[in-house]
């Protein structure tokens, strides 16, 4: 691992991050395309952070702090390269960005069908709250 590179994303690597997530992802949001990371890298510069080996995107999560909640999405890693410490890699850069910026304590937006990820994110010492339920409405058509 200390050929892992972990950095916030820029500009130049919607169109990379959008193709690693339709490979290495699970599910799909409604801010899946170039205008949605977009918004997300102009306006959080240091919120989608992308981990990098051999000069390849190996892994991302979007770790987003609004003053009040730290929120964690799009943990990702490349499918042949799991279990090799890119994910707790880049949950503890994610996790020190919401230190740095005074948060408390952080939640993750994870599939209920991904028990993949269950497993990952119950490793990485979170737990699920069952008393909570999320309760979208799409603002666009």
């Amino acid at each position: 691992m200390d050929d892992l590179r972990i950095r916030a994303a820029t500009s130049d690597d919607i169109d990379s991050v959008l193709a690693f997530w339709r490979a290495a992802a699970k599910g799909t949001s409604i801010s899946d395309d170039r205008d949605g990371v977009a918004r997300l890298v102009a306006r959080d510069p240091q919120a989608l952070l992308l981990a990098e080996q051999d000069g390849e995107l190996v892994g991302t999560v979007i770790a987003g702090f609004d003053g009040w909640r730290c929120h964690l999405y799009r943990l990702a890693v490349r499918p042949d390269r799991r279990r090799q410490g890119i994910g707790s890699a880049l949950l503890t850069a994610a996790e020190k960005r919401f230190a740095d910026l005074g948060g408390r304590r952080a939640d993750a937006m994870v599939l209920t069908r991904n028990e993949t990820a269950h497993h990952a994110w119950r490793a990485a010492g979170y737990r699920p709250e069952e008393q909570w339920r999320r309760w979208v409405k799409p603002l666009t058509g």
